[in-house]
């Protein structure tokens, strides 16, 4: 059964605007995501904590249900259970796999945080399920190699940091822990590229405003978000930051408060460059010059076309927004099929204010190719190109 038609972004004819994903069809990447990734991280949370008999019944019934069987209501303690109600109208009761995309994403990882207790009055209230594999993030090798670099970038021009930093911000969207979920082990992604480069364009915006950042993900991804702010903030090329991170745990890796006060705290710790520059974030939160917000918004699943009125007046008065990651691209993009040759500017028009992605390609949404690329990576990759995390793009609306 087709999922039920979405209505079109406001400004934009109905019979203009293409189809959301949905994950119905056997093999594609919306359905492995599905059938493959979120049973496997189901066992990977249950395996993470020494949950009780009530937690693993919950587990285990929702990887049943979210593989097997039709999307079922939160219970009704559930505080947000009218709200998630509106949202589902029109898809509680039919297969995960049959309605849009990013809803039954969003809906899973909410369905998961009620498995585990995290909402309800008890012990494991509160306790982030992702916490074990974030934290991970921070003490590797990797890390220490990442933040000691550091120190060799820091004698070279203010521009010339500026774009590697950029660069580091970019790419760093590959340390995703829901994405590696999906690669087999050795399959490291090398071939890595930008399909889009607006990246002149990006830093042109840069005039001692105010900044927008909205996260992705924690860990080995945040770090470099916060060099690029601190780097900006330092050098005066804006006066003030807002980090927008989510209210609660969410896609596994995405940014909350506390990871991005692990984060900072992993830059403080750290020796050279990398613990000036944690020093200073650090100050700069105080001093108000970064602010970090956690808009429920950011854990809604909805398109970016329904911001509400708060954030939609905050964007508009900001100088960029810069939207990080896959999730922010496709939420920008409202998860639709447009052709990859459909102008950046076009399918973002209902955007408020000068908005910017930096995005890893993990899904089969992209928009604003010229038509010689997409058909030399067609050529190439057939359509991998989308999903295998191994290009990245960079693109500017002002």
């Amino acid at each position: 059964m087709p999922a039920p038609a979405e209505p079109a972004p406001s400004g934009q004819p109905a019979e203009s605007v293409p189809p959301v994903v949905v994950s119905n069809v056997v093999g594609s990447f919306p359905w492995s995501v599905l059938a493959e990734r979120h049973p496997a991280l189901i066992r990977q949370v249950r395996g993470a904590f020494p949950y009780g008999p009530e937690q693993h019944r919950a587990l285990d019934a929702l990887l049943a249900d979210c593989t097997e069987g039709v999307v079922e209501t939160l219970g009704p303690e559930a505080a947000d259970r009218d709200q998630w109600l509106e949202w589902g109208r029109g898809r509680i009761g039919r297969s995960w796999f049959d309605v849009p995309f990013l809803w039954s994403e969003s809906y899973f990882y909410r369905r998961l945080l009620e498995a585990v207790g995290y909402f309800a009055p008890g012990p494991w209230q509160g306790i982030d399920p992702f916490r074990p594999f974030k934290l991970a993030e921070l003490d590797t090798a990797e890390a220490d190699e990442e933040l000691a670099a550091l120190d060799e970038l820091a004698p070279r021009p203010a521009e010339e940091q500026e774009v590697a930093l950029l660069h580091g911000s970019l790419w760093g969207n590959r340390a995703d822990l829901g994405f590696r979920l999906g690669v087999a082990a050795g399959d490291t992604p090398t071939a890595s590229r930008l399909v889009a480069d607006d990246g002149d364009a990006l830093r042109s915006l840069l005039d001692g405003g105010t900044l927008c950042l909205v996260a992705d993900n924690a860990g080995r991804e945040l770090i470099p978000d916060l060099l690029l702010v601190d780097h900006l903030l330092h050098h005066d090329r804006i006066t003030r930051a807002v980090l927008h991170v989510k209210p609660y745990p969410y896609y596994v890796s995405d940014a909350t408060t506390a990871d991005t006060v692990d984060a900072l705290r992993r830059l403080v710790d750290a020796k050279g460059a990398a613990g000036e520059a944690g020093r200073r974030l650090w100050a700069a939160a105080g001093d108000g010059r970064l602010t970090v917000r956690a808009h429920p918004f950011f854990c809604a699943p909805l398109p970016y076309a329904d911001l509400p009125e708060d954030l939609r007046r905050e964007f508009a008065a900001a100088d960029l927004t810069v939207l990080k990651g896959d999730l922010n691209y496709r939420r920008l993009i409202g998860d639709r099929l447009y052709p990859a040759t459909t102008p950046f500017a076009v399918a973002t028009a209902h955007f408020p204010g000068a908005v910017a992605a930096l995005r890893t390609l993990k899904s089969d949404v992209v928009v604003g190719l010229d038509a010689g690329t997409e058909a030399a990576l067609v050529a190439a990759e057939e359509q991998r190109w989308r999903t295998g995390g191994t290009h990245a793009l960079i693109q500017v609306r002002p």
